[in-house]
């Protein structure tokens, strides 16, 4: 995949930092805070960006990817100008290796910085991005190999820090909501289906699961959105009778 994207080189006392972000927003792709649940939801476009983003910061170890969603269009369930009541704000989306050292505490700094960036265009690579996903799939079995998104919220963005293996999984499980989300019952209709999850770090003791689910939801007008298969052209309904 080829990805647009803007980079910037902000300083943060005598350390200079690389960070990127899709240069076009992902406009109807939005993101709530698991307290305890979080959503995740995108159209095709969006989550099939999304992918590409999670395969980028799968083999950037050394970049913060910064993904915006705050101030795309909200989300609602396909009843026009009502609002769907999500589980929380939306918030933005930090993607960053665990060994990179990021502090959550010092975000608010160093996205003030962000703002002469460079145009950059990238490439992903799907063949590899698969191999180290079928890694994390089989590292599942074994227990001292067990692989989580360690995640906090700060400053209205959900920061996740993972591995290469753990991102290039999740560039997959958006790549498959993104392409099987709109052969689902009901999306036809505006509503947004469950289509996979992130895997988050539990905390210590128990208790309620923490949790961001991946949805596809298609993009208002409905009317023109047409599941796999269907056609493009709706078929004239019969004259009424006299």
């Amino acid at each position: 995949m080829r990805l647009r994207l803007t980079e910037f080189r902000p300083r943060t006392g005598p350390h200079e930092h690389r960070v990127v972000q899709p240069r076009t927003p992902l406009r109807h792709t939005s993101l709530t805070a698991p307290d305890l649940i979080g959503v995740l939801r995108g159209d095709h476009d969006g989550l099939n960006r999304l992918a590409g983003l999670f395969s980028f910061a799968a083999h950037s170890p050394h970049t913060v990817v910064h993904i915006p969603l705050r101030d795309g269009v909200p989300p609602d369930e396909g009843l026009g100008d009502r609002i769907d009541l999500v589980l929380g704000d939306r918030i933005d989306l930090v993607l960053a290796h665990h060994t990179l050292g990021l502090l959550p505490s010092r975000w608010p700094e160093l996205r003030g910085k962000l703002r002469a960036g460079t145009p950059l265009t990238a490439r992903t690579d799907e063949a590899r991005t698969a191999r180290h996903a079928e890694s994390w799939r089989a590292a599942r079995t074994r227990p001292d190999l067990w692989d989580e998104f360690r995640h906090t919220t700060h400053a209205r963005t959900l920061f996740l820090f993972g591995s290469q293996d753990l991102f290039a999984h999740t560039a997959t499980e958006c790549a498959y909501a993104a392409g099987f989300g709109p052969r689902q019952k009901g999306v036809a209709k505006g509503h947004s289906v469950m289509m996979s999850g992130l895997a988050l770090a539990q905390p210590p003791g128990g208790g309620h699961p923490y949790e961001v689910l991946l949805c596809f939801k298609p993009y208002p007008p409905y009317a023109h959105f047409r599941r796999p298969g269907e056609s493009a052209t709706r078929p004239r309904r019969p004259a009424a009778a006299p």
